[in-house]
């Protein structure tokens, strides 16, 4: 049996296989808050007391560089090491990856039915692929066609520097300057950034707060999820939310052109994580897609790179999906 875990600054989600089932099968699987926790082997222990079943090695994405079986969690205070989760568990294999990497290798494994276009394009066969999933933080990744299959790697693409587009941006980045020597993509196109862009457009005047969100806000130690949620209603409870997810898709749009031009991406690019997830109803409805092709002389090569939402926990199908496939290597 394999273990696989999908490590977030946010959750763990970790679960079980069987080699004859698949990925898209777990005997067991259960959601921790990692925060709760002081490191993975405290939340393999207890999921192992729920989960009994035997396994013989484990693979793990990681929100984070992974170099030499070591990980260093972004968001987190956790050291991952494989070596020591061997030795800890008794398993004969311990796997690695990059959060986006396992991504990458999950979306080729996702069901039809978890699949939303964005932007109709026309994908070639064997194109590079593009990978960018705004969870807690940003993260993106791409695949290769070798001959036979795809290959995916990892970036860190989500720490590069934000490029803003028009005067409500390039007051935004003045505004995020004023707290950081570098204002990275991720902290302006994330769960985590959602509260940022509330704050200045609040600060400057862009809209006024609404008292009752404003008071659960004042409350909450998350704000994203009350932002997004009065964002959302019909019609949005408050209008200083609205505008804060349209300067938020606004942003991703940019950031997935720019993603898709960089890679010249004509295999598509796939999008995943928990902030599209519960924002595809915004995002279906033409900001986004106009975002994603405002590419200037380039914008007839982005839209011909069609856009795909990716629903569901694919980081975790794709580290289950590794691992067996390293398994089977193994036998």
């Amino acid at each position: 049996m394999l273990l696989a875990g999908d490590i977030g600054g946010t959750k763990t989600e970790v679960a079980i296989y069987d080699p004859a089932t698949g990925p898209s099968q777990p005997l067991a699987s259960a959601r921790f808050l990692s925060g709760d926790y002081d490191s993975l082997e405290a939340i393999v222990r207890e999921f192992r007391q729920q989960a009994p079943q035997p396994i013989t090695a484990a693979c793990f994405d990681v929100a984070g560089p992974v170099r030499s079986g070591k990980a260093r969690i972004t968001n987190l205070t956790w050291v991952v090491e494989a070596e020591a989760l061997r030795a800890a568990f008794g398993l004969k294999a311990v796997w690695l990856l990059n959060d986006l990497e396992a991504v990458a290798h999950g979306v080729l494994r996702a069901a039809p039915e978890a699949k939303i276009t964005l932007h109709a394009g026309q994908a070639e066969p064997g194109g590079t692929i593009a990978v960018i999933a705004p969870g807690t933080g940003l993260g993106e990744a791409f695949l290769t066609w070798d001959g036979g299959g795809y290959r995916a790697y990892p970036s860190e693409g989500g720490h590069s520097s934000f490029a803003p587009l028009g005067a409500l941006q390039v007051g935004l980045l003045d505004y995020m300057s004023r707290r950081w020597s570098h204002v990275s993509i991720e902290r302006v196109c994330s769960g985590m950034a959602l509260p940022h862009l509330y704050d200045y457009l609040r600060d400057t005047g862009f809209a006024p707060e609404t008292p009752a969100v404003a008071a659960r806000l004042a409350a909450a130690e998350d704000r994203a999820p009350i932002i997004t949620a009065a964002a959302l209603q019909t019609p949005p409870e408050s209008a200083l939310c609205a505008a804060t997810i349209d300067l938020f898709i606004d942003i991703l749009g940019a950031e997935t052109g720019d993603l898709a031009l960089k890679l010249l991406a004509t295999g598509g690019v796939y999008m995943a994580g928990g902030v599209p997830g519960h924002l595809r109803s915004v995002l279906t409805n033409g900001r986004f897609e106009r975002a994603y092709t405002h590419k200037g002389r380039l914008a007839e090569v982005v839209a011909q790179m069609p856009v795909t939402l990716v629903l569901g926990s694919i980081a975790l199908l794709g580290a289950a999906s590794y691992g067996l496939d390293q398994m089977a290597r193994l036998a």
